[in-house]
């Protein structure tokens, strides 16, 4: 079957879960999974309950993958959840869809979207998985050029309670990145107005310069920054990504994967493998702009799962094993791999 062409490195992160009679993934039950997966499968299936009882629901499981059965399985079967079933008035179907199944979602650039690219490339806020960390210094008279400067504690992108700032964030969701950088503009332009600050306005193209100039007036103005805070906050998130060196791989990528599907039909596994070889660079061979080795798995994986059916043979085995040997190099060259690349290995 096609799955079988996979990398052999990759297979080997990610082998067949062993059942009763043998590696067959439909006979995989909860007892199959190493300890600490049983209790974090126990885990989400006593949370789904408590989610539930609350919501007062009778539910129908569907499952779609070998790890999703386990989970509505582990649900079914579960004594509390069976006492519930017999009293609640209101039904549900429930879907469990493993997320392995689209591998191309999960790695892949999509679109040209604001949010998505802040969420990416900002360090993640301390204790939170959704939000981020916004350098807050220049707002501040504070002179470093240490990005990582930790004395001014850092701003996020969740405003609850400023309305200007909740209707920018679902700009930077729904609109196209052009657009939503023009939203920001407009809106600090309007804050800017509204506390009688000098602002000139300017058409055109809106960059991170010009968006910095603005949030400079609200520095000396302790009543402005009070204001404003959460909208000014949202718009030096939108700096700092539109300048962090990892935009434009992203948009890179981004151009990559479209070519890739653009040429998908036409080019066979092994041409896709070939045109990959020369970019899989060692770390002193590397400029800024290159690729590194936990980007090329990312690239691998979205190959992988979108090329559809791959045919084995000779000429596949050969650019699979080149790619693997450059790979290899280029993972052991790392002066200090990074977390992932030493969880990997």
């Amino acid at each position: 079957s096609p799955e079988l062409c996979l990398l052999p490195a990759v297979a080997a992160l990610l082998p067949p879960l062993p059942g009763p009679g043998g590696p067959g993934s439909a006979e995989v039950g909860l007892g199959a999974l190493p300890a600490e997966l049983r209790a974090a499968v126990r885990a989400l299936v006593g949370d789904l309950d408590s989610l539930f009882t609350a919501l007062g629901l009778r539910e129908e499981s569907f499952a779609v993958g070998a790890f999703s059965r386990i989970v509505a399985a582990e649900l079914a079967s579960y004594a509390p959840a069976r006492n519930r079933r017999r009293t609640a008035t209101n039904k549900a179907s429930v879907i469990f869809v493993d997320r392995t199944l689209d591998l191309a979602g999960a790695v892949g650039h999509h679109g040209d979207n604001l949010a998505e690219k802040i969420l990416s490339v900002l360090p993640k806020l301390p204790g939170h998985k959704t939000d981020v960390m916004v350098n807050m210094v220049e707002l501040t008279a504070l002179k470093t050029t240490d990005e990582t400067c930790n004395i001014i504690a850092p701003g996020c992108l969740a405003q609850p309670n400023d309305p200007a700032a909740k209707a920018l964030w679902e700009s930077f969701m729904n609109l196209k990145q052009k657009e939503a950088v023009m939203e920001a503009r407009r809106h600090l332009v309007e804050a800017a107005s509204r506390e009688n600050l000098p602002i000139k306005m300017s058409m055109g193209r809106v960059t991170p310069e010009q968006l910095s100039s603005y949030i400079q007036l609200f520095r000396n103005n302790l009543k402005a920054l009070e204001n404003h805070c959460g909208l000014l906050q949202l718009v030096l998130a939108t700096v700092q990504t539109l300048k962090h060196p990892q935009t434009s791989k992203w948009d890179n990528f981004l151009a990559f994967e479209r070519l890739l599907l653009q040429t998908i039909g036409e080019s066979e596994m092994p041409s896709v493998l070939n045109q990959l070889l020369p970019m899989i660079k060692s770390y002193n061979e590397r400029t800024k702009d290159d690729y590194a080795c936990e980007d090329f798995l990312v690239l691998l994986i979205y190959i992988y799962s979108v090329i559809g059916e791959i045919k084995c043979g000779k000429e596949l085995d050969t650019a699979e094993e080149e790619v693997k040997k450059a790979l290899v190099k280029a993972i052991c060259d790392e002066p200090e791999p990074s977390p992932l690349l030493k969880k990997i290995t």
